[in-house]
């Protein structure tokens, strides 16, 4: 009501599930917990709106607004339109990032009327504006989809992550971090598995018994005649007994 502006519904819907949301995980290096990664969304309360105070808290000092230059490139072709600090824009911040910049809530069309139109955009600490998402629902997508790694806003910038930020990414998000190489080398993040080696019979094969050397026809007849003879001379010796 203060801003004269509604909440998007994907917004207005997790904040009635729950004010804000923030969670942070820990690496252990020599045994020692490190905070690493961070993820932010602002309480209702901490919703502020950036580009209306001034940055220091003296007379006449100067504001976002006056930073406003109308020589900046305005959205054509695939690129959209960059918020703007003063009245023709409501910005309004979800995530601190650290220090690192601002993601922020954008209504970019405020006047006459507030659209209800928003999209979500990360400033850098340079004041630069990069888009990230359409919608809430695709930033959020997005924050737990990088596991709030340090500086993962950076990686939608021309100039992309710091060097420190990179080495993280490439232990816990490689394939974000190496999208170039993904596209030019579609196999070389896909586990090469070959299921006829996996999934290998491991049946014994049967052993063939050896079959006993069979014997000339020759051999065998003068086997029986032997035994024959044999035979007929045991029958004379019991006779004449």
């Amino acid at each position: 009501q203060k801003n004269s502006c509604v909440l998007p519904e994907d917004l207005k819907n997790f904040y009635l599930m729950t004010d804000g949301f923030q969670m942070t995980w820990s690496v252990k290096t020599d045994d020692t917990p490190m905070p690493l990664g961070s993820m932010v969304i602002n309480s209702v309360s901490k919703l502020c709106r950036l580009g209306g105070s001034s940055m220091y808290a003296l007379p006449n000092a100067p504001t976002l607004a006056d930073l406003e230059d109308d020589t900046d490139e305005e959205g054509n072709g695939d690129k959209p339109e960059k918020p703007h600090f003063d009245s023709r824009s409501l910005i309004f911040e979800l995530d601190p990032c650290n220090g690192n910049g601002k993601v922020c809530l954008v209504y970019k069309h405020a006047e006459p009327v507030v659209s209800p139109d928003t999209e979500i955009w990360f400033l850098d600490r340079a004041l630069y504006w990069h888009f990230l998402t359409k919608t809430f629902t695709a930033y959020y997508r997005l924050l737990i989809t990088h596991l709030g790694l340090p500086q993962w806003q950076y990686a939608f910038t021309s100039y992309g992550v710091s060097p420190q930020a990179k080495q993280w990414f490439n232990m816990y998000k490689p394939i974000t971090i190496n999208t170039a190489l993904l596209s030019e080398e579609a196999d070389s993040f896909v586990n090469k598995l070959d299921p006829n080696k996996v999934f290998k019979s491991k049946n014994k094969t049967p052993v063939l018994k050896k079959k006993p050397p069979s014997q000339p026809p020759g051999s065998q007849k003068s086997h029986t005649s032997m035994t024959s003879a044999k035979t007929s001379s045991l029958a004379g010796n019991s006779s004449r007994k």
